[in-house]
């Protein structure tokens, strides 16, 4: 008897082992898929290595004035720029290799645990769809439009907004010089003409 139970265990093990394991037809739609998304993989791995060199070069920007002459400043942000550079040309090859090798034993894994065998073919034929295509060129432009009109849609509410948070930011920072929207309206009056 406790052989026979054994032996059943064992089968079962086995079963469940194979169930887990994709099929090979899987195993190519889920390749396939990322060879369609290995351009957006390519996109992340810029953005990782354009992320820090961003605000790296937005602190270098609000710490020059205060710690290079006027006279060479223009020159010691033309040098960090190139600095910045060479980073992220040295950095996005490494960082980018490193992702498309990743893919498959991350994103992979994933649809191929998450999405059935059918599954997965509707998502490559939405993704090779060349109307998906065109939907997905169309992205920029969707969003500068929408964006755009949030922008103009909300001005009159955001800015007030934005000129309250600057002023108390300098408050906290100590800086007593007005803001120059503030300057400006209280310039004094030009004299009246002759």
């Amino acid at each position: 008897m406790l052989k026979k139970t054994l032996l059943l265990a064992i089968l079962f093990t086995a079963a469940a082992a194979a169930q887990a394991q994709p099929s090979p037809a899987k195993k190519e739609l889920v390749a396939k898929i990322l060879k369609a998304q290995q351009s957006g993989i390519e996109a992340t791995a810029r953005g990782l290595v354009e992320q820090p060199a961003v605000e790296l070069m937005g602190n270098a920007a609000n710490a020059l004035p205060a710690r290079v002459a006027k006279d060479k400043q223009e020159a010691v942000a033309k040098e960090i720029r190139a600095d910045i550079q060479k980073y992220v040309d040295d950095a996005f090859p490494l960082v980018r290799d490193r992702a498309v090798k990743l893919a498959p034993s991350t994103i992979g894994a994933l649809l191929e645990e998450k999405f059935t065998e059918d599954e997965l073919k509707q998502v490559l034929s939405i993704i090779e769809s060349p109307v998906y295509g065109k939907f997905r060129q169309m992205g920029d432009e969707m969003q500068k439009v929408l964006i755009d009109k949030v922008v103009a849609d909300t001005r009159g509410v955001i800015e007030p907004k934005v000129r309250s948070l600057e002023q108390t930011v300098a408050k906290r920072l100590g800086v007593t010089a007005a803001p120059p929207a503030a300057a400006a309206s209280r310039a004094p009056a030009k004299p009246a003409a002759k």
